[in-house]
């Protein structure tokens, strides 16, 4: 097996000592006559310094901390989660660092994680997703020296690096289609009200419903983002005869276009779906399912990018990205118009 180059070898073959290499690799002060050797003999050879040295070298460890809280027990039964890693993962490659999830369940647990993710040495930063509303975690994140970027839109919005979808504007456009569609008994499925995201999309849907002049009255039930919990709200929702329904995510729908069979009606001659994330592949559910899309995978490429800018110390103001949505119409709500911008 053909030994590894070190420094000393790069150092040799471009006259420099083994120390000017370390400070061309390592970004510190050299001429630009030097560096460009250097560099030279690094692309010739295709030398890659040990990930170890080079942590040494620059007090960084090289690597991004995915943290995700109780809210997602479900983690590998949602495609979301699937979606979002994905995106995260992609980018930190691209940015030639290394990816490490932290999960927890509880109270204690996170404490115990929150403390050890912080401790310097372990990640450069932190990126933090499906927390809750009133969740101390990015109190707590606020309170350390530990850059992070959380997906979502956190409580204190403005004092944090954020990257998010619009929500309300997604579920506006949501309601006004289903009023464009003349359906005048709207119901709604609503994610949980203890998270931004279920309140944006509810706040955003009653508000879409107000500007066509429509309400859902007392048509409402919450749903905890699974399956069962949407098939167990649709069941409920059912005998107040709605004409129409937003569920407040694609899992959700996916129950309650379960319960509308199960009940013998038919979607959409008697009630039109429509759910908020676009992950659930169209012909997984029968009609296909119109739903507001999200880029869930942009999303966590750009929570990447904003947090190795913030590690870098080019981000020293806090930035809320929002990305808008757009709504793929589809057979469950009657409908086979093209998609729509969301926001």
């Amino acid at each position: 097996m053909e030994r590894r180059l070190n420094l000393e070898d790069v150092g040799r073959r471009a006259g420099v000592s083994r120390s000017t290499v370390s400070r061309v690799v390592n970004g510190g002060h050299v001429s630009s006559e030097t560096k460009r050797r250097v560099e030279a003999v690094i692309a010739e050879t295709g030398y890659r310094p040990h990930a170890a040295a080079r942590s040494l070298a620059s007090n960084s460890t090289g690597v991004i901390g995915l943290v995700i809280p109780s809210a997602a027990g479900t983690l590998f039964d949602d495609p979301y989660f699937g979606r979002l890693i994905l995106g995260i993962s992609s980018a930190t490659n691209e940015v030639d660092m290394t990816l490490a999830l932290f999960l927890f369940g509880d109270g204690p647990d996170e404490r115990s994680i929150i403390s050890r993710v912080v401790t310097p040495g372990l990640v450069d930063g932190v990126i933090v997703t499906a927390t809750t509303r009133g969740d101390p975690l990015i109190d707590h994140m606020q309170g350390t020296n530990m850059p992070f970027v959380v997906v979502g839109r956190p409580d204190n919005a403005v004092s944090t690096f954020c990257v998010d979808v619009d929500n309300r504007a997604g579920a506006r456009t949501a309601a006004l289609h289903l009023a464009a569609l003349g359906r005048s008994r709207p119901a709604l499925i609503a994610a949980p009200s203890n998270t931004s995201a279920g309140i944006d999309r509810r706040n955003g849907f009653l508000e879409g419903l107000a500007e066509a002049g429509l309400s859902v009255e007392d048509r409402i039930a919450e749903g905890d983002w699974s399956q069962d919990s949407g098939r167990i709200a649709m069941a409920r929702l059912l005998g107040g005869q709605p004409d129409s329904v937003f569920v407040s995510s694609d899992r959700m729908a996916v129950g309650a276009l379960r319960a509308v069979s199960e009940a013998g009606l038919n979607c959409p001659r008697d009630i039109s779906v429509v759910s908020f994330d676009g992950i659930v592949p169209p012909d997984l559910t029968t009609p296909r399912l119109t739903s507001v899309v999200q880029p869930v995978t942009e999303v966590g490429e750009r929570a990447v990018r904003l947090l190795t800018s913030v590690i870098g110390g080019a981000s020293t103001t806090p930035e809320h990205v929002v990305f808008p949505t757009e709504l793929a119409v589809r057979e469950s709500c009657g409908s086979t118009a093209q998609a729509r911008p969301g926001a």
